[in-house]
């Protein structure tokens, strides 16, 4: 791991899951699929794994809970088993003293970088927000999040960004504010710094072609958002990474945007756009489990269930886009995936 040059391969542009919790009906690890599902990311042949995100749901760091280390180790383990080497990224949460001891952690376990919350500090000026990024980028290189506020995030103008691109330590922004104007800011802010050292991820849910396929013009200069760190990529991730290299390859043109559509419908149902987003984690594991990569839909809490209607959602789109879903990939491959 120690020629793998990581910032070269998140600049490159890689397809990047946001890896979700297996659980029991008791609500507690499963490791035998949680290792499964590392291993169907691996073998759909992702660049990287993020590791104790949203999609893995933030609870996990709740001392009652206490799975935060346990599955950084797993997914590391399994990483270390890969015939490739992977971009290797754990979420970091809360406050600056909780913030700084999780960069540490999994510094230790060898990660590349923290994909940095900063949904702890609503009230937070400016000022205090780029003290908070600074004293976690100086234990592990950071990935800029702008997570949209309707699941925790905040507003954050051009302002933060053009500051916050200044830090050393950056290594690249995911764009998650689910906003076109939002976007341009963290686009404008990081071509403005001159900053071509500091990669762009969409995770932008609603708009995951159209990101990749944009080409965005600033004052003569032109960048692309080379990759996408999802949480929609945790399903049918094999063509999730054929998408994603199709839209690196391909210009814009219609059948790219009608595919845009596709991806987008799908996700409406998978994340419960219908219910602002209540039952996204839920909806997820619901479509792992119909391929058998999770023993159930549990989350931990009680009331992270799927919504009303969404069920038939997640049917009608799993009929109308067939060739979106990796299903006889996943067959082929499970039992293989399941072995301790």
């Amino acid at each position: 791991m120690d020629s793998f040059d990581f910032k070269v391969r998140l600049n490159e542009g890689l397809a990047i899951p946001a890896h979700p919790l297996a659980l029991n009906a008791q609500r507690r690890l499963d490791e035998r699929h949680q290792r499964a599902l590392t291993r169907y990311y691996i073998a759909a042949g992702v660049g990287g794994i993020a590791v104790g995100v949203h999609t893995t749901q933030f609870a996990i760091r709740d001392p009652r809970v206490g799975l935060f280390e346990p599955i950084l180790a797993l997914a590391k383990e399994e990483m270390d088993r890969a015939a490739r080497p992977l971009v290797r990224i754990a979420g970091i949460c809360g406050m600056t003293p909780q913030a700084t001891a999780e960069a540490a952690l999994l510094k230790s376990l060898g990660y590349h970088a923290g994909l940095l919350s900063l949904s702890a500090l609503v009230t937070a000026t400016d000022d205090e927000l780029i003290n908070h990024c600074v004293a976690v980028a100086e234990i592990v290189p950071i990935i800029g999040f702008y997570l949209q506020p309707s699941v925790g995030g905040r507003s954050l103008p051009y302002s933060f960004w053009r500051r916050f691109v200044e830090i050393k330590n950056v290594v690249a922004i995911k764009v998650a504010p689910f906003n076109r104007y939002q976007t341009l800011d963290v686009v404008r802010a990081v071509m403005n710094a001159g900053r071509n050292d500091i990669a762009l991820y969409t995770g932008n849910d609603d708009n995951i072609v159209a990101d990749l396929v944009t080409p965005f013009r600033f004052e003569g200069n032109e960048r692309r958002i080379s990759g996408g760190l999802l949480g929609h990529w945790s399903v049918w991730t094999q063509r999730a990474v054929e998408l994603h290299q199709r839209c690196q390859d391909e210009t814009l043109n219609a059948k790219t945007l009608r595919l845009g559509v596709e991806v987008t419908d799908c996700n409406a149902a998978f994340f419960d756009a219908a219910n602002h987003f209540s039952g996204c984690i839920a909806g997820l594991h619901e479509v792992l489990r119909r391929q058998g990569l999770l023993k159930g839909i549990w989350c931990l809490d009680e009331k992270e269930q799927l919504s009303s209607g969404q069920l038939s959602e997640i049917d009608r789109v799993y009929a109308a886009y067939p060739h979106l879903n990796d299903d006889e990939f996943v067959s082929e491959h499970l039992d293989d995936w399941l072995r301790a």
